[in-house]
């Protein structure tokens, strides 16, 4: 069992690694955008993963806040997006 805890959460680190290769090659702003949203909702995940791994009830609690953070950050980012490019949001 705790084989499969570590493959989960290595294929999700090697997601986030991928996602900061979008960052640094991304064409656009919008796939920079995107890889933000994806970093929050990766990093919730392994959160979960390990909350069931370790058996440990708070983890839950951090990976929803986290991800709440994520979300906001990606309003807050869109906005300035859309603000430097002279569009009312």
């Amino acid at each position: 069992m705790d084989s499969i805890f570590i493959i989960v959460i290595v294929f999700l680190l090697l997601n986030i690694a991928l996602g900061l290769f979008r960052v640094w090659r991304g064409p656009t702003v919008s796939d920079r955008l995107l890889t933000t949203q994806l970093f929050g909702t990766t990093g919730m995940a392994i959160l979960l993963v390990l909350a069931g791994y370790l058996k440990e009830l708070t983890l839950l609690n951090v990976a929803i806040t986290f991800n709440v953070l994520a979300i906001l950050l990606v309003i807050c980012l869109f906005k300035v997006w859309k603000k430097k490019k002279g569009e009312t949001p």
